[in-house]
């Protein structure tokens, strides 16, 4: 795997790199960054261009289930690619045999499918790249190609990790990210909603920038991250949420010993429990409408985009958070 470590970041304690004296920066505690041995980019779809663009793979296998973010690398490499279906245990519906030149990209939905990865990188090898942009805390595979994103687990304004036996981040320009953090400040200064639209902006302008390494505020900012107070967080709360869900959800994924999950994935029996959460300010999101336009009614992923909930289930909330929660869907249940 590529290396690429902390010394290569100049702390606000280095007294040969920078000022001494003068205003103060923002005071951000220092822990051991997670994935300290990745080469650090400044977004997800740029980690996996990253890794594509030190391959040779002319068609990569897709899973019809997956944000269309993915697609945006391989137009701008002119790369093939092929859907693949999933089954109602989020794997491999079909068998797909995979040529000299190709390479099968699986999600690991929610942080949850971790077993089932090691699984088929068993059969695949290193022609399977893994995509854990929802599984933070899944250490990657040795030999495997496998990338990850900062903002689905964290309050960071972009930030990506790739770990691949080819290339070196010192080659890449650093990106910059201060004027990306205006969403992030008006949500503790004034409200969530007063920062959405900000949110939105800065995500659709992440589109257009080059592959990039991490900025230093990034990097500075993942580095104070409590990560194993986080992991622990993740793992009460969907537990609470699934011993009072789970009779009701048509999906099941009991955690592992090592699962760090995403989000709670929550898929009803009835519709429209979006909208009800929103309205009373549980803020879900659908994953993912561009599904419903490549798949059909009668497809897994075509419900799944409909009608999946993902509830937060993150290091923000506790158990009250969550109890608040299954309280809200016992009421829209009785309405």
């Amino acid at each position: 795997m590529a290396n690429s470590s902390n010394k290569n970041y100049q702390s606000d304690s280095s007294p040969s790199s920078l000022p001494i004296g003068g205003y103060f920066s923002l005071e951000l505690p220092w822990h051991m960054e997670y994935h300290s041995q990745a080469i650090r980019l400044n977004t997800g779809r740029n980690a996996l261009e990253y890794i594509l663009k030190h391959k040779s793979y002319k068609r990569i296998y897709l899973p019809y289930y997956i944000c269309e973010v993915v697609i945006e690398p391989l137009h701008r490499l002119g790369i093939d690619y092929v859907f693949y279906h999933i089954n109602t245990n989020f794997e491999l519906a079909e068998d797909i045999l995979l040529g000299k030149d190709e390479a099968l990209l699986y999600v690991n939905y929610y942080g949850l499918k971790q077993t089932y990865i090691e699984q088929i990188a068993a059969y695949y090898g290193s022609q399977l790249i893994v995509d854990n942009t929802q599984a933070f805390y899944d250490r990657p595979i040795n030999g495997i190609d496998t990338f990850y994103t900062c903002r689905k687990f964290f309050g960071v304004p972009d930030g990506a990790y790739a770990y691949t036996h080819l290339g070196n981040d010192s080659e890449l320009d650093q990106d910059v990210s201060y004027n990306r953090m205006e969403f992030l400040c008006k949500r503790i200064d004034l409200s969530p909603e007063a920062g959405y639209r900000d949110f939105r902006l800065e995500s659709a302008a992440l589109a257009e920038q080059p592959v990039r390494r991490m900025s230093r505020l990034t990097q500075r900012l993942m580095l104070s991250i409590d990560y194993e107070t986080a992991a622990q967080r993740r793992r009460a709360n969907y537990t609470v949420l699934d011993q009072s869900l789970s009779n009701t959800n048509r999906l099941h994924f009991p955690l592992s010993d090592n699962d760090v999950p995403m989000i709670y994935p929550y898929l009803p029996s009835d519709e429209n429990l979006h909208d009800f959460l929103i309205s009373h300010k549980i803020y879900v999101a659908h994953y993912w409408p561009c599904v419903m336009q490549w798949c059909t009614i009668n497809d897994i992923e075509y419900m799944l985009a409909r009608d999946m909930v993902p509830i937060p289930c993150d290091q923000r909330y506790n158990s009250n958070d969550m109890q608040h929660i299954i309280n809200l869907i016992h009421q829209w249940k009785s309405i």
